[in-house]
């Protein structure tokens, strides 16, 4: 499986996916933290992966999402941005109910 084929099964598999520097409990970057912290407080499961220990993913993923920069936030498939985005979108409400209906 190449790395693109490998991103695309995750996002799949994933309803709700992170692709961050490091991890929630020990993000590498304040974006990721900041992103991350946002999704912990959702109470909504999220799944992640470490940018930093996958480096072909970290190529990759700017050519698959069309979004240069890290974290990335993925809820079925679509891509919904970086930590400004998702903050901005928990903020004015917009972020909950997308995420309730990844659950589904």
């Amino acid at each position: 499986m190449n790395t693109e084929d490998k991103i695309r099964a995750q996002l799949a598999e994933n309803p709700v996916i992170l692709y961050m520097k490091g991890t929630p409990d020990a993000p590498s970057c304040g974006f990721s933290a900041k992103a991350a912290s946002v999704l912990k407080n959702t109470g909504i499961d999220f799944a992640y992966v470490n940018v930093l220990a996958s480096p072909f993913i970290m190529e990759k993923l700017p050519e698959v999402s069309d979004f240069p920069t890290f974290p990335q936030l993925f809820i079925k498939g679509e891509i919904i941005g970086g930590s400004d985005i998702v903050e901005e979108m928990f903020n004015n409400g917009e972020l909950m109910p997308i995420l309730e209906s990844a659950k589904q």
